[in-house]
């Protein structure tokens, strides 16, 4: 990994600024790429964005900038890049501060902002170091995510194409899925998802073999598969407790198979009824794959353990032995995947052998 700590001036980091919501955000003539199209939106407000101005005028220092060095020997922000936009927009006199703005100013006003000189560390290397490293500088400010990490690291053609379905506020997989989502499509937690799926988790691993792909249309097929698999499988929407739920690992397992949609929705009716089920998003994967885990049953309280323990007066029905209280176990009778209540009718305490004896039967 190569760190070098070089000096830029306002004046060569405005030069050749844009801001265009097909191109980006561009500056330093061309060579620094600032935002990357449908990457995080500029999110300082008025008072952060003034700050910065503030602290350039008065000729204090701002906090040291993070650029990766890219393979055509360019630029692309990995921190900073909110400081960036409000200095390289006030430049083009797109806001004032304090009601003046740079064509007001006098000329050595002008020339002091303008020669101002900015910190900045330019990060090359393999794109495991480079990854490494912004992990550990993301420390500060409005930080990056695990996944705007990588898009830095993995930049080129195919992220950009990524982006345009995943990244941004009303983008396509917004439209398409968001009641199947958590995240922000802006923090590129979308994007994460995606990718997570269709590589079992495997992101990095996914991203660096794909990085130099012309588009990532493959990609946005996968994810539209994905969720026409939920849409056909599950017949009613219901946003606050499918969000989240591991949809691309049911799908690689499932997807094959041929469900009943209305026997599925009656059972799902039944479940999110059902007061023992502490954990209603559990009840998608606990449909396809019949684990309990999945659903957090409800337990039996201390008060309800210690009442059936008293009254049975601490005897195991199953071996007739007495134990106190700590080596025995709660028990459903009847057990829940069976229709039985976690109350305390369908409560029995064991001892720990005949629990396990049971469970195992």
């Amino acid at each position: 990994m190569n760190i070098e700590l070089h000096e830029i001036s306002i004046k060569e980091l405005a030069n050749g600024y844009v801001d265009n919501n097909e191109k980006g955000v561009i500056g330093l003539s061309g060579k620094l790429d600032i935002r990357p199209p449908y990457q995080r939106e500029f999110i300082y407000k008025d008072e952060q964005r003034n700050a910065v101005i503030n602290t350039v005028i008065k000729g204090f220092p701002l906090n040291i900038m993070y650029w990766s060095v890219k393979d055509d020997g360019n630029y692309e922000i990995i921190d900073g890049q909110q400081r960036t936009i409000s200095i390289c927009q006030y430049i083009n006199g797109d806001f004032s501060f304090e009601g003046r703005s740079l064509c007001n100013l006098q000329s050595d006003e002008k020339d002091n902002i303008l020669n101002y000189k900015l910190m900045v560390y330019f990060c090359s290397g393999l794109d495991s170091e480079k990854l490494d490293w912004f992990r550990t500088i993301n420390i500060a400010g409005e930080k990056l995510t695990d996944q705007e990490l990588r898009n830095a690291v993995y930049s080129g053609l195919w992220v950009t194409d990524a982006k345009k379905y995943f990244s941004k506020t009303g983008c396509a997989a917004y439209n398409l899925a968001n009641c199947y989502l958590t995240g922000s499509a802006i923090r590129q937690q979308y994007l994460e998802t995606a990718i997570k799926w269709i590589s079992a988790n495997n992101i990095e691993e996914y991203m660096s073999k794909h990085q130099h792909d012309p588009n990532a249309s493959a990609l946005w097929r996968y994810f539209n598969s994905v969720i026409n698999w939920i849409e056909a499988t599950f017949k009613v929407k219901r946003k606050k407790y499918m969000a989240g739920v591991d949809w691309g690992s049911l799908y690689h397992k499932y997807k094959d198979e041929v469900f009943d949609q209305n026997e599925i929705e009656e059972e799902t009716a039944k479940l999110m009824m059902d007061d023992d089920v502490t954990k209603k998003s559990g009840i998608y994967p606990y449909i396809l794959t019949k684990k309990e885990k999945y659903l957090s049953i409800r337990t039996f309280s201390d008060a309800q353990k210690i009442a059936k323990y008293e009254k049975q007066k601490g005897i195991c029905p199953l071996c007739n032995e007495h134990f106190a209280i700590e080596q025995m176990e709660a028990d459903h009778i009847t057990p829940w995947c069976e229709g039985g209540k976690t109350d305390l009718l369908n409560l029995q305490m064991l001892c720990k052998e005949c629990n396990r004896r049971k469970s195992n039967h």
